[in-house]
C-alpha cells in the first residue's frame, strides 16, 4: 500500500469513526434524558403494586404503543427521505422510551430492580454497593482482594449512585434501566451505519424487545446482547474482505453484499480498519462487563477468522486455476512461446499474502480489546501472578440446570417469538451464500450452538461453560435475522403476487401489530422477576406491596449498633454472616461469600468454610479469641447470627455440583458460651444476634 493510500484511509477512518462516535454520543444523551425524565415521572406517583393490580400493566401497554408509534414515524420519514434529523430524534427517543416504559412502569412502585435482592441479584447489588462506597476496584465481598468478576458495569453504577446521592441498592434500578436505554440507542446508531436506516430502526427495535424479555434481569450482560449483532457485522467485515485480494477473478457467490471496495468505492472506505477498531472496542467492553459473553464473542470472532481464511484460500485456488487456464490459452495463441509478457492479468498472491491482512486485523482487534480489558483486570492479574493469594475454591462454572442439558431451539416453540425466530433461521440459511449480514449473524448463531455443545461436553471434565446463559444472545441474533427475513420475504411475496397496491400496507400492518403483541407480553414474561421486586424487602426495610417486611427491616438498627460498638467506618469492618443481603445494603466486608459460585477464587472459599466450622467446635472463649487472632485471613470484627435456643447459627452453603440444585445448605452452630467473655459484646436485634469483638 502506498503512503498516499495509507494516508487516505487514515483520513477516511478518522472521518467515519468521528461521525459515528459523535452521533452515538448525541443519541446516548437523548436516551439518558428520555429515560431520566420517564423514571422521575414514574417515581412521583403512588402506583399500586404490580403483583396486586393491573393498572401499571395497562399503562405499560399504552407507553409501549406510543414508543412504537414514534419508531414507525421515524421509518416513514426515512422512507420519504424528509426531515432526516427529526427521523433520527424520533428513532432515538422511541427506542429509549420503549426500554424505559417496558421496565420502568412495571417497577414504578418499588425501589428494587427485577429479582429484587434475591439470589444472583443479591451479589450484584452487593457489588454495586461496594463500588458506590469507593471508586477503587475491589472485590465485592472480601477485604484486601482485587475483583474477580468484571467491574466495568458496576463501577459506572457506583459513580452514578455517588452522583445522584443514592445508596447502591437504591441506584441499581434507575441505573440499570438508564444504561439499557442508552445501549439500545447506541446499537441503533451502529445498525444505521451498517445497513439501510429504515431497516436499522426495525432491527434495533426487535433486538431490544427480545433482549428486554429474556436478558433484562442480568442488566450488565443485556448491554452486550444489544450490541452483539452490529459488533459481529463489524468483525466479519474486518476479517472477510475478498475484494482486497487483487485476484484475477473473485469467486465470491453472485450477489454477495461485498465491501464497498469491491464495487469500485475503495477510496471512500477505511479499508476495514474502522470495523477492526469497532469490533475491538466491543470485545474490550465485553471483557470489562461480563466474562462469559466476552468468551463467546472471542470464540465467534476466531470462528469467523477460520471461516474467512477458508473462503479466501478457496478463492485463491479458483483464481490460480483461472490464471493457469489463461496462461495456457496465451501460450497456445503465441505458438508455444513462454514468458511473463504472455501472462495476462495480475499474478495470484501466495497463501501468506492472502492471510496476512486478515491476521493483522485480528491482532489489532485483540490489542484494542486487551488494552480496554486491562483497565478492570489488572489488579486481579497482578495479585494472581505475584502469588500473594492462592487460586482455590473457584466454582463459577459449576452449574448445570435442565435447560443447560439441551440445545435452545426457540424457532420451534409455538409462540410469536418462535415464529419470528423461525423466519430468521430460514433467512440465514437461504441467504448464507449471498449476504454478508446473513453470514455474520449466521456465524454468531453457529457459535452459540457450538458453545452449548462444548459446555455439555465439558461436564465430562467436571465443569461447564454455562451454555444455558446464552439464550438471550441467541434470541437477539435470530430476531435481527427475523427482521431481514420478514422484509425480504414480504418483498418476494409482493413481487410474486404482481405487486398488489395494498400489499405493502398490509405487510406493514402485520409487522406493527406483531410488534405490539410481543411488546405487551414482555411484562408477562418477566412476571416472576417483577413480583420478586415487590415481595423482597428493600434497604429501607419496606416491601413495595405493603405487606409485612422480612427480617431485612432490622438491618438499619444492626448497622447503627455496629458502627457504635466498633467505632469504625463500614468499609473497615469485616462481618461474618449468612444473611449476606446485609452486605448488599451496607458496604461492610464479609468474611465468607454467599456461595462459592460468587466467591473470588483468591479468597479460598472451602478453606474459610472449614475454618468457620472449626471455630464453632472450640470449647472456650479464650480458644476462640486465639483462633481468630491466628486466622489465615483477616478475622471477623463482628458476627451476625440467628439464634436457635442457646446456640447462634449460620446457614452456609457448599458446592455439590454436578447435582441440581448445585448448592447444599448446612447449618453451623456456635454455642452461646463461646462469646460469654468481656472481649465480646452480644446484642439481640429482632431475630438476629450481633456479636462484636472488642
Amino acid at each position: 500500500m502506498s503512503e498516499r493510500e495509507s494516508g487516505g484511509r487514515a483520513a477516511v477512518l478518522m472521518r467515519q469513526a468521528g461521525g459515528a462516535l459523535g452521533e452515538a454520543v448525541l443519541a446516548a444523551v437523548v436516551a439518558a434524558v428520555v429515560a431520566g425524565i420517564g423514571l422521575v415521572a414514574f417515581g412521583r406517583v403512588d402506583w399500586p403494586a404490580f403483583n396486586s393490580s393491573n393498572v401499571t400493566r395497562a399503562l405499560t401497554t399504552v407507553g409501549q404503543v406510543a414508543a412504537l408509534a414514534m419508531l414507525v414515524g421515524a421509518i416513514v420519514l426515512i422512507r420519504l427521505r424528509t426531515w432526516p434529523w427529526l427521523a433520527k430524534l424520533l428513532s432515538w427517543g422511541g427506542i429509549s422510551a420503549f426500554v424505559t416504559v417496558t421496565l420502568g412502569m412495571p417497577l414504578a412502585a418499588t425501589k428494587l430492580y427485577l429479582f429484587g435482592m434475591s439470589v444472583d441479584q443479591e451479589f450484584r447489588t452487593q457489588y454495586l454497593t461496594r463500588l458506590t462506597d469507593s471508586a477503587e476496584l475491589h472485590d465485592m465481598n472480601y477485604v484486601d482482594l482485587p475483583p474477580f468478576y468484571p467491574a466495568g458495569w458496576f463501577w459506572f453504577g457506583g459513580r452514578f449512585a455517588s452522583l445522584t446521592g443514592m445508596a447502591g441498592w437504591e441506584a441499581f434500578k434507575p441505573y440499570a434501566i438508564l444504561v439499557l436505554a442508552v445501549a439500545a440507542v447506541v446499537a441503533l446508531v451502529l445498525w444505521s451505519n451498517l445497513i439501510r436506516a429504515d431497516w436499522a430502526v426495525a432491527v434495533a427495535a426487535a433486538t431490544t424487545a427480545v433482549t428486554l424479555a429474556y436478558g433484562a434481569p442480568e442488566a450488565y450482560s443485556a448491554v452486550l446482547v444489544l450490541l452483539l449483532g452490529p459488533a459481529l457485522l463489524l468483525a466479519w467485515g474486518a476479517l472477510y474482505r475478498p475484494a482486497e485480494l487483487a485476484l484475477p477473478t473473485v469467486l465470491a457467490a453472485p450477489g454477495v453484499d461485498a465491501p464497498e471496495s469491491a464495487r469500485g468505492g475503495e477510496r471512500a472506505t477505511a479499508g476495514g480498519w474502522g470495523a477492526v477498531i469497532g469490533a475491538g472496542l466491543f470485545l474490550g467492553v465485553a471483557a470489562t462487563f461480563y466474562t462469559l459473553y466476552f468468551g463467546l464473542a472471542v470464540f465467534t470472532v476466531c470462528l469467523m477468522a477460520i471461516i474467512a481464511a477458508g473462503l479466501m484460500l478457496r478463492e485463491r485456488v479458483g483464481a490460480l486455476r483461472t490464471q493457469r487456464h489463461r496462461d495456457a490459452a496465451a501460450r497456445s495463441t503465441a505458438g508455444g512461446q513462454t514468458g511473463d509478457a504472455l501472462t495476462p492479468g495480475v499474478r495470484v498472491p501466495g497463501v501468506w499474502a492472502v492471510l496476512r491482512p486478515m491476521l493483522a486485523r485480528l491482532v489489532v482487534m485483540g490489542l484494542v480489546a486487551g488494552l480496554i480489558s486491562l483497565t478492570v483486570w489488572t489488579p486481579f492479574l497482578l495479585d494472581f501472578l505475584s502469588g500473594k493469594a492462592s487460586f482455590a475454591g473457584g466454582s463459577a462454572f459449576h452449574y448445570l440446570p435442565e435447560s443447560g442439558s439441551r440445545l435452545p431451539l426457540p424457532m420451534f416453540e409455538f409462540s410469536l417469538v418462535g415464529v419470528f425466530c423461525l423466519v430468521g433461521l430460514i433467512w440465514l440459511v437461504v441467504r448464507a451464500g449471498s449476504s454478508r449480514r446473513a453470514q455474520a449473524l449466521g456465524i454468531g448463531v453457529l457459535a452459540v450452538y457450538l458453545w452449548c455443545l462444548l459446555s455439555m461436553l465439558a461436564t465430562a471434565a467436571g465443569t461447564t461453560l454455562l451454555g444455558f446463559r446464552l439464550e438471550a444472545p441467541l434470541y437477539a441474533l435470530l430476531a435481527a435475522a427475523g427482521v431481514f427475513g420478514f422484509v425480504e420475504g414480504a418483498r418476494a411475496i409482493y413481487q410474486v403476487l404482481n405487486e398488489p397496491a395494498r400489499f405493502r400496507v398490509a405487510a406493514a400492518a402485520v409487522a406493527v401489530v406483531g410488534a405490539v403483541a410481543f411488546a405487551q407480553e414482555i411484562p408477562h414474561v418477566l412476571t416472576n422477576e417483577i413480583n420478586t421486586a415487590y415481595t423482597d424487602t428493600d434497604g429501607n426495610g419496606q416491601r413495595a406491596d405493603k405487606r409485612p417486611p422480612s427480617a431485612v427491616s432490622h438491618y438499619a438498627a444492626i448497622d447503627a449498633k455496629l458502627r457504635e460498638q466498633t467505632g469504625r467506618p463500614r468499609d473497615e469492618t469485616v462481618v461474618l454472616t449468612a444473611d449476606t443481603s446485609f452486605l448488599a445494603v451496607y458496604p461492610y466486608y464479609g468474611f465468607q461469600s454467599l456461595t462459592s459460585h460468587y466467591a473470588n477464587p483468591l479468597a479460598d472459599f472451602p478453606g474459610r468454610a472449614a475454618e468457620i466450622k472449626r471455630w464453632s467446635q472450640l470449647k472456650t472463649p479464650a480458644e476462640l479469641v486465639a483462633a481468630l487472632e491466628h486466622s489465615p485471613w483477616r478475622a471477623p470484627d463482628a458476627f451476625l447470627f440467628r439464634r436457635s435456643g442457646d446456640e447462634y447459627t449460620l446457614r452456609l452453603a457448599e458446592d455439590v455440583y454436578p447435582n441440581d440444585p448445585n448448592v447444599k445448605r448446612y447449618t453451623v452452630a456456635f454455642p452461646e458460651s463461646l462469646f460469654e467473655d468481656p472481649r465480646f459484646t452480644a446484642t439481640e436485634i429482632g431475630p438476629f444476634t450481633l456479636v462484636v469483638r472488642k
